[in-house]
């Protein structure tokens, strides 16, 4: 009988290890290798962070997880940020996590590990003190429709299509289901969950998935309207209210009174506030550069 040294040290788990040390390496310099996000700033404080894994529909691996990651971790630092846009690159939004890197790792811990890390990518997004809008064309499925429901706004081609289809594959769409519950009614959301059927981007704007759905060609355009209305407001404001938004919708009603009164009240002594409410009684545009 072994003893639990020696089961510790034992020939079989070594080399376990060494193979998950070689793959968490290997995906590390792939990752630094392969430009699977492309950042584009364009000197107004708007970032557009894309997908770039257009031969697979930009699915979510782990390497493009880990550069989506660190760019986002970089922006919630960034004082000179005002909107982030999401973006994808080739023929689709994004078609959900890598099945194939997935299945080449049939274990709990791997696959615990690469939905915690998606989560984390997920609540990144919402800490922001930003507004974060989705660019959707082509299909958003599983993990790519998850993304666009975390996003703040989304704005989509007439032709994008939106699915939480895991289902269809024996795999129930569980954290994707948490944003989407969160911005579709709970009975549609759930037909989207146990059907994996796809919904147009008429019905994902009507059930609240998206803001806006214009044609190809306008959408461009139509996510320039917006971004351009957001920063003609001041950032201060947006990052207060983003980050009370999503604070008093976890709360009862009462409580969600109670935060809501002391935010406003603390936005309400800022200069950006009272350089607005002067201006509003002066009749002029208030100053805030």
């Amino acid at each position: 009988m072994t003893t639990p040294a020696e089961r510790t040290h034992s020939p079989e788990l070594n080399a376990a290890n060494a193979s998950e040390r070689r793959r968490i390496e290997e995906q590390s310099a792939l990752a630094h290798e392969e430009k699977l996000i492309r950042l584009e700033r364009d000197g107004r404080g708007v970032i557009t962070l894309t997908l770039n894994r257009p031969q697979a529909y930009n699915a979510l691996s782990e390497a493009l997880l880990t550069q989506l990651q660190h760019e986002l971790d970089t922006l919630e630092t960034d004082l000179t940020a005002r909107v982030l846009v999401l973006a994808g690159a080739g023929k689709a939004f994004c078609a959900g996590h890598d099945l194939r890197e997935m299945r080449a790792h049939p274990s709990p811990e791997y696959y615990q590990r690469l939905f915690t890390q998606c989560s984390r990518v997920m609540l990144t997004l919402r800490r922001l003190p930003i507004p974060v809008i989705a660019r959707v064309h082509g299909i958003a499925t599983a993990a790519g429709c998850q993304l666009v429901a975390q996003c703040d706004l989304a704005v989509a081609a007439s032709d994008a299509r939106f699915a939480v289809s895991g289902v269809n594959l024996g795999l129930f769409c569980s954290t994707p289901g948490v944003p989407l519950s969160r911005n579709v009614p709970l009975k549609q959301a759930f037909e989207m969950l146990v059907t994996g059927d796809f919904i147009d981007a008429a019905a994902a704007r009507e059930r609240g998935l998206v803001n806006r759905v214009v044609p190809p060609e306008a959408l461009d355009a139509e996510l320039e309207g917006l971004v351009a209305g957001i920063l003609r407001k001041p950032r201060v404001a947006i990052a207060l209210g983003k980050g009370l938004f999503y604070r008093q919708a976890e709360l009862g009603f009462a409580a969600a009174y109670e935060v809501a009164s002391r935010t406003m009240a603390a936005n309400m002594m800022e200069s950006i506030a009272l350089e607005g409410v002067q201006a509003f009684l002066e009749k002029r545009p208030p100053r805030w550069d």
